[in-house]
């Protein structure tokens, strides 16, 4: 077994997101809060949802928050983004959150080494 591979009942997948300061923050957590997280806990095969304001750099600029969903793996990740509900949840944070901060995503599989 190498640090890369391993059984397949460890590997997991996360979706990360980073959110920079909003223009508004009390209008961005708002929505954030009353419409976002509702959405986004609705996807297929959520295992967990975890998010940290004002997340301390150690190298990098700093951002305002980072969000993180956690599934059993990468086939399971990639078909909850494609669902219907993920279809609405990128589209509530296309037209509602965008508007108050950029963000970028990133999908990683974790492998425990």
């Amino acid at each position: 077994m190498t640090a890369t591979s391993g059984p397949a009942s460890k590997q997991k997948a996360r979706f990360v997101v980073m959110y920079d300061t909003p223009s508004d923050i009390d209008a961005f957590e708002r929505h954030y809060t009353d419409v976002h997280i509702p959405l986004a806990k609705q996807y297929p095969g959520l295992r967990r949802y975890t998010r940290s304001h004002e997340p301390a750099a150690v190298i990098g600029e700093p951002c305002y928050m980072i969000v993180m969903l956690d599934w059993d793996d990468l086939t399971a990740l990639e078909a909850a983004l494609g669902s219907d509900i993920g279809r609405r949840t990128a589209e509530d944070a296309a037209a509602n959150l965008a508007r108050y901060a950029t963000f970028r995503g990133m999908i990683l599989q974790l492998n425990e080494v």
